[in-house]
């Protein structure tokens, strides 16, 4: 499979004929600050429908099918041959984003998709420890973890440690960490990269990889850095 990252939360992946984005944010000075993504694309993903960051999919070229994960049903659903399954949740317990719009940008859902026979889980926005029911259910079904690592509104670091921990995937990709292009205030990819022995931490010096099954490695899985390119 191969992995893009555009920015922010905003992945590409391409495998078995198709290409998939995951939460596309809103380009641009004033919103996210990042470039359009402008490539095309089979299936878009959001884990919500209100949230600039996460569900913008006007850029994404092409006519893509797009999927907010959160309202899909429970058993999940199958697009274009993708099978996704949602895991509802909320950005945030402790702050009333309600108070200040008519929106409501807490509830998004962390979601697992299988492409190119590697299970991917991207992790939304969630802002809280994941559920334990939750992680019983992903607990050894993970192949890559599209982890969230900049604190601030979103999961804490100790409690994505434990989520990881349960969940056990084959390999992790950092994600929704300071960005000099973007606008949010949030923690750089190094304060996670920290928490990990030197050996285990794979800086890319690219935007893309390959990732293969023979990459996988639950029992200590490894963490790919890769280069924003929007």
């Amino acid at each position: 499979m191969k992995i893009t990252f555009y920015a922010h939360a905003s992945f590409r992946l391409e495998a078995d004929g198709l290409a998939v984005v995951t939460d596309p944010y809103t380009p641009g000075p004033g919103q996210s600050g990042f470039d359009p993504i402008d490539e095309p694309a089979d299936i878009v993903l959001m884990s919500s429908a209100t949230d600039r960051f996460h569900s913008d999919p006007s850029h994404v070229l092409g006519e893509p099918v797009v999927v907010n994960t959160l309202e899909l049903p429970s058993e999940g659903t199958v697009v274009k041959g993708l099978a996704v399954r949602a895991f509802p949740t909320y950005e945030s317990l402790t702050f009333d984003f309600r108070a200040a719009s008519n929106r409501d940008p807490d509830a998004n859902a962390l979601y697992l998709f299988e492409l190119g026979g590697i299970r991917v889980l991207h992790m939304g926005d969630v802002g809280n420890p994941i559920a334990d029911d939750q992680l019983d259910a992903l607990a050894g079904q993970v192949d890559l973890l599209l982890a969230l690592t900049g604190e601030h509104a979103t999961i804490a670091l100790d409690d994505l440690d434990r989520a990881i921990e349960r969940i056990r995937p084959g390999a992790i990709i950092p994600m929704h960490y300071y960005s000099a292009r973007g606008v949010l205030a949030i923690e750089p990819v190094e304060r996670f990269l920290d928490r990990f022995p030197s050996g285990r931490v794979h800086r890319v010096g690219a935007s893309s990889m390959e990732l293969t099954r023979d990459m996988l490695r639950p029992e200590a899985p490894p963490v790919f850095v890769l280069e924003q390119s929007r």
